[in-house]
């Protein structure tokens, strides 16, 4: 991705998080948040990866999804004018899955780390850490 790709990305991002949040009012739209934009190199298209708060893995935000792509030619319009380059790219919104994977690694590790303090309390051991 070339600088000029990225710096019109971060914009993009910017814009469209403030824009999902004071502008699309669907009750179906949950708490989304922009986690990445890959604009393609010649400006035809971005890919927009969210997140939606609350979901998992097992849980994706496929309504959220759809609100999302049913928006993009409204979010495009008002990004080409905050923006301001001669070709604004078309949205294309995408579940970040991998967001949601590092959210739930976490929370397996925690259990994990629970789960031996337990045991090692249960067997008495005096090497636990204090």
């Amino acid at each position: 991705m070339s600088q000029r790709t990225q710096r019109i990305g971060d914009q993009i991002q910017r814009e469209l998080a403030s824009l999902i949040r004071q502008e699309l009012k669907d009750p179906r739209l949950g708490m989304v948040t922009v986690s990445n934009v890959k604009v393609s190199p010649d400006m035809g298209y971005a890919d927009i990866y969210v997140t939606v708060m609350g979901s998992n893995l097992d849980d994706k935000p496929d309504e959220s999804i759809a609100v999302l792509n049913a928006a993009a030619g409204f979010l495009r319009g008002e990004v080409g004018r905050a923006i301001r380059t001669r070709v604004t790219p078309r949205l294309r919104f995408h579940y970040d899955e991998v967001v949601a994977r590092g959210n739930r690694m976490a929370v397996l590790i925690n259990e994990a780390v629970r789960e031996d303090q337990e045991r090692a309390q249960a067997r008495g051991d005096s090497d636990s850490p204090d």
